[in-house]
């Protein structure tokens, strides 16, 4: 992040000012990724005039960076009405997409509107592993052409490759191909969660090992050696740490107009049919409460020696089931980055590792005969509570 970047964060923490946004256009998509997080089907979409409207309170409320995303953004028709619109409020426009939909004149018309970056989720450099993970068959062929068409009008390009069970060996060739195309190259190790509350995709996460080497990849982290340093624990500066820009300086805006902390902290603190975007930015209960979690707040994740160097997301800590509390797969990261566990991992083992001594102790007394010792109530209530919070 460049100074000026460092300056506008600072400056809009300081005035609670949204600098920046993301707006899902539409939840409908023209792909069906096994991965993917949301639910396709129009609830009842907020009309071309509401969303302009909404473009306008954003841009008076001083947003800046306006991320235009879905589903599949250019499934809507008025796509770039809203862009256009969009750009003659000034925003600093990033678009994602899967590209499956852009052709030379919408790639000339992305360029003319001046977008300052296109992301678009490339699975794999293999058109077999690509479409099935999408369930398009030949989308990867129409997603690399897009690319292309966007490289040649000399916009910026990003192929974002999420990891998973599914592709976990092809991050390297998709690396390879973005480098052939003049694209940047981004990998997400994240699945997340269904945003109704469904955790069953989460089976698609890759494993310990996988992590590993991708955390030891030097091209992909830098500096191997300071990526996976042992952390030293959180000192007193680190423990008035605020968790994210989730809520201090950005949210998240659904095509129904439902405005949440982040498109991964699904949080509901207003809608924007019903109230002013600025209004709840400034006044919903939800995000003030998010607004006061700091590091000293969150009971686990305080003492944990990972405190001060955690990727922790509170959106995925509030899916697991408080937002104040640790999340696995943070914590996992963690653990696979650096080979010493969490205090959240600690307790889990320490649960598993009682629940089955408790079972043995059971089945003992009951297969004895009639004379033997009881297991009394205060015996079993004296084993110590272990609260897991995922």
């Amino acid at each position: 992040m460049s100074s000026l970047a460092i300056g506008m964060v600072g400056k809009a923490l300081k005035r609670n000012i949204p600098l920046s946004v993301q707006l899902d256009l539409t939840y409908r998509c023209n792909e069906r990724c096994i991965h993917c997080y949301l639910d396709h089907n129009d609830h009842g979409e907020m009309t071309t005039a509401e969303i302009k409207d909404l473009l306008d309170q954003m841009a008076d409320a001083g947003v800046f960076y306006l991320t235009l995303s879905g589903g599949e953004i250019l499934t809507r028709r008025d796509f770039f009405g809203i862009l256009e619109h969009a750009r003659l409020r000034t925003f600093c426009i990033k678009l994602k997409t899967n590209g499956v939909l852009i052709r030379k004149l919408e790639a000339d018309r992305i360029k003319t509107l001046g977008v300052e970056s296109v992301q678009i989720s490339i699975y794999s450099h293999r058109h077999e592993v690509h479409d099935a993970i999408t369930k398009r068959p030949g989308s990867l062929r129409r997603s690399i052409e897009a690319v292309r068409l966007l490289r040649e009008q000399g916009l910026h390009v990003i192929m974002a490759n999420v990891l998973m069970s599914q592709n976990v060996n092809d991050y390297r060739g998709v690396r390879e191909l973005a480098g052939e195309l003049g694209a940047q190259f981004i990998v997400d190790p994240t699945i997340t969660p269904m945003m109704d509350g469904d955790r069953s995709i989460l089976d698609l996460n890759v494993d310990e090992a996988a992590l590993q080497e991708v955390f030891r990849n030097e091209a992909l982290v830098g500096n191997v050696e300071e990526f996976c340093t042992p952390p030293q624990g959180a000192d007193e500066d680190a423990l008035d740490m605020l968790p994210c820009s989730a809520g201090h300086t950005a949210c998240y805006v659904s095509p129904y107009g439902d405005v949440y902390p982040c498109v991964q902290f699904p949080l509901p603190s207003g809608n924007v049919r019903r109230t002013k975007f600025a209004d709840i930015w400034r006044d919903s209960p939800q995000l003030k409460e998010v607004r006061s979690i700091t590091l000293r707040d969150m009971p686990s994740c305080s003492r944990c020696i990972h405190g001060g160097t955690c990727t922790r997301c509170p959106g995925l800590a509030y899916l697991e089931g408080n937002m104040r509390g640790p999340s696995v797969q943070d914590c996992e990261k963690s653990y696979a980055r650096t080979g010493i566990a969490s205090e959240n991992l600690k307790s889990k083992k320490a649960a598993a590792l009682t629940v089955p001594i408790l079972q043995l102790v059971q089945i003992q007394i009951q297969g004895s005969g009639p004379s033997a010792p009881r297991l009394s109530s205060d015996v079993s209530g004296s084993v110590p509570e272990v609260r897991v919070t995922c």
